[in-house]
């Protein structure tokens, strides 16, 4: 049996070592359009790689993918979590848990994990073809025709794991075998706020709340503010969220940030009613009793009209309510998005109605196989989407169904 594996990345290589383990007898061959393979492994996590999360339970593992959560939910009792780690600690490579849950090799450098890869595809025969990227797919009887660099070569399955792409007509070949596309957009980015003065900020991180102004779309974590204007957890949790909304918007829409948390203006109130006595004392740039960053309180306090030098006993009811205003609904215009580092993910891709997820088989096309990206599958940064590379490409390795 010779099979076919379209795409190096980590589902695509999951995916041809998963084949080579379950049939040793088959011939497998990877074709790879770049010049090499594994490049998102090797650059994600700052070149650390976060492998997968600290969440073994699959029905809360799946909460986090907004999209293909569901069917996610069936793949992941065929290959779950505990899987990755014991597969990659059969091959050597210990995973260590930080506090937020993400795993990484206990070498915190990603090229453990491609190493461990390319050895084991190596040991099992796997045949890589660099710069080869597949244009067309023909179905035959009894298998698929590939066409690459202009020859044509055969094959009895085929798994296509080529990743996510953000423009329609990357997508254009699987639509040909009669597959429905959902259109890709952007997930995982940063909002951009390019005339916005909290820039000056850049570097200062505060456990904040994030909603979108007229949607029912929050988000609850570290926010990173930027020289481009507010990243970190919470913002890229919500981009990933409102991915199509936001599209929708054009990426232009107001958003609110409560930066304690949540906390309400009565509840912040009854605070500075608390403290008033040491407070009214300091100077209102050392009078913050919420322990904010310095450089935040200070620039809040400009924003409301409040001189940092200023005895706080001294500050006018107005400029007081408009700090509290500040602290628990500021408000951003968003003029724009920036793809977060290296993370890029598309949401959108092949639709998950056309694959059986005990399979990752097309319902349409039998022998072929989908893994990754390439489907309508994403999820929010901390490991979730190497976890579902890692489930799909297993799983479609098996060549059931």
């Amino acid at each position: 049996m010779k099979v076919a594996v379209i795409g190096g990345g980590a589902a695509g290589f999951f995916a041809a070592l998963s084949v080579a383990e379950h049939h040793p007898r088959a011939t497998v061959v990877l074709y790879e359009k770049s010049d090499k393979v594994l490049s998102k492994v090797r650059i994600s996590g700052g070149g650390r790689c976060n492998v997968t999360h600290d969440e073994h339970e699959p029905r809360k593992l799946a909460k986090h993918y907004p999209r293909g959560g569901a069917f996610l939910r069936k793949a992941f009792k065929h290959f779950s979590v505990a899987d990755t780690i014991a597969w990659f600690s059969e091959r050597g490579v210990s995973l260590k848990v930080e506090p937020d849950g993400r795993m990484f090799p206990i070498t915190d450098d990603s090229e453990t994990i491609a190493q461990a890869l390319l050895r084991t595809a190596t040991d099992l025969g796997i045949q890589v073809e660099l710069r080869s990227p597949v244009s067309n797919i023909q179905p035959v009887a009894g298998g698929y025709v590939l066409s690459t660099h202009g020859k044509e070569v055969g094959a009895d399955k085929v798994i296509i794991s080529a990743g996510g792409h953000p423009k329609p007509e990357a997508y254009r070949w699987l639509a040909a075998l009669g597959h429905r596309i959902e259109p890709p957009v952007p997930s995982l980015f940063t909002f951009n706020m390019p005339n916005d003065p909290i820039r000056e900020l850049m570097g200062v991180v505060l456990h904040a709340r994030v909603r979108i102004a007229g949607e029912d779309l929050e988000s609850n974590g570290p926010v990173l503010i930027t020289h481009w204007g507010l990243s970190g957890p919470a913002v890229l949790r919500l981009s990933a969220w409102g991915a199509r909304i936001l599209n929708g918007k054009d990426y232009r829409f107001t958003v609110q940030v409560n930066w304690l948390q949540g906390r309400s203006e009565d509840d912040l109130r009854a605070t500075f009613a608390a403290e008033a006595d040491p407070m009214n004392r300091k100077l209102a740039a050392n009078a913050d009793p919420v322990k904010l960053p310095k450089r935040f309180w200070e620039f809040q306090l400009r924003n409301a009209g409040i001189d940092p030098e200023q005895v706080w006993g001294s500050v006018a009811k107005k400029e007081r309510n408009r700090l509290i205003d500040l602290l628990t609904n500021d408000r951003f215009e968003v003029q724009g998005k920036t793809t977060f580092k290296e993370e890029f993910v598309t949401a959108g891709g092949v639709a998950l109605t056309e694959v059986d997820p005990d399979t990752m088989q097309s319902r349409l096309c039998p022998g072929l196989y989908f893994a990754g990206e390439v489907l309508d599958i994403d999820g929010i940064t901390g490991g979730f989407n190497f976890q579902a590379a890692w489930t799909t490409g297993h799983i479609a390795g098996r060549l059931r169904g």
